[in-house]
């Protein structure tokens, strides 16, 4: 299946990476390559992404040099902005043709927000003033912190990525925050137009931590659901985001000219080497799905293809006898999904940190 064929089931392709070399390059790992070749109509950033191209990148030593006088945290919003701001350029052909559809490019707020609602809604606004694209997504973590800011940011016309997703009831409360943004907007007499969002639920962590249970269970019935919870946990999550999608509150909404929030599929990335390279993204193609892929994972989608894979709504059933059999095993999926959201948050924060530590290493040289 061609990444041609991914497109047409309804899926939009995103390149989960960049960088600065990334951007300006010309070899088939480039964006404009992805871009021209590959079927890319979006990129995703997170605090790992930056601080792995910042930290071995040598582009951007001038820029570090010329701001080194500043603080550290003005030194990294200055490399990370600049770098989002190109490639939304880069994208801003695919924007307009897709009526701003896809062509967007997410970065996210300081990761040491997560728990500040107030500190996150103000990171966002900053970081919407500087990029200063229409095309850019400001990324919120869906804490229970990041909810009010999700309604206040989209509520202001911000375009938001919501991320750190594991749970279908977190997701449920993250497309209740966006509805509720844009109602604000409708009570304040302000246009809906323009507004855009998407919702990254993650995928390979949740088969990473199951399956770590399954296999301490041991018995031939947990062994065969290893590899099964993740995609079933996506599915039920699309069955959530057609119900909310066939409602009459958000179809007042649509009628006014809303985008529906779409599900975007993170961290498609297979970890355990016993699976398929391309299964978080075969197996995952519907309508007004977004699937953010990893260089590796699209590579394997570009060289191989694969022909396991339907439509996510064939799976409704399928996916509730998987999380069913899981959980008479005893494996609880609400505290692996607990678990996994303060982890995610742990390991954003831990990469910003680290960029900071290196940028600071550099300004000091």
């Amino acid at each position: 299946m061609s990444v041609g064929a991914i497109s047409s089931a309804g899926t939009s392709i995103w390149l989960d990476d960049l960088s600065r070399a990334k951007i300006a390059g010309s070899d088939k790992h480039s964006l404009p390559h992805r871009i021209a070749h590959d079927g890319v109509v979006g990129v995703t950033t997170n605090p790992s992404i930056f601080s792995n191209a910042i930290s071995q990148g040598a582009e951007y030593a001038a820029d570090i040099e010329k701001w080194k006088s500043s603080s550290v945290d003005e030194v990294v919003r200055v490399l990370t902005t600049d770098d989002v701001r190109a490639a939304c350029d880069l994208f801003a052909p695919i924007f307009h043709n897709t009526s701003g559809i896809d062509g967007r490019v997410s970065i996210e707020v300081d990761p040491r927000s997560a728990r500040n609602t107030a500190a996150t809604i103000s990171e966002g606004e900053l970081l919407w003033k500087i990029v200063a694209r229409p095309n850019t997504l400001i990324k919120v973590p869906a804490t229970l912190e990041g909810l009010p800011a999700i309604t206040a940011l989209i509520a202001q016309g911000i375009s938001v990525n919501v991320t750190l997703i594991f749970s279908v009831d977190r997701y449920k409360a993250v497309m209740d925050a966006f509805i509720a943004g844009l109602e604000k907007r409708v009570a304040d007499g302000l246009p809906l137009t323009g507004i855009a969002s998407v919702a990254s639920f993650f995928i390979s962590r949740i088969d990473t931590a199951i399956d770590q249970e399954l296999k301490s269970i041991g018995t031939s019935q947990a062994l065969e659901l290893c590899g099964k919870s993740a995609i079933a946990n996506a599915v039920l999550a699309y069955e959530a985001f057609l119900q909310v999608e066939a409602s009459a509150r958000w179809q007042c909404l649509h009628i006014l000219g809303a985008s529906m929030q779409r599900p975007l599929w993170a961290s498609t990335g297979v970890k355990d080497p016993a699976y398929d390279d391309t299964q978080y993204v075969m197996q995952l193609l519907d309508t007004h799905t977004v699937n953010t892929m990893p260089q590796a994972t699209l590579d394997a989608v570009i060289d191989h293809g694969a022909d396991n894979h339907g439509r996510i709504r064939d799976h409704f059933v399928s996916a509730k006898e998987v999380l069913a059999k899981i959980d008479a095993l005893g494996i609880n999926l609400g505290h692996v999904t607990e678990a996994l959201e303060i982890d995610g948050v742990m390991k954003f924060e831990q990469a910003w940190n680290e960029l900071l530590s290196n940028v600071s290493s550099a300004i000091s040289k």
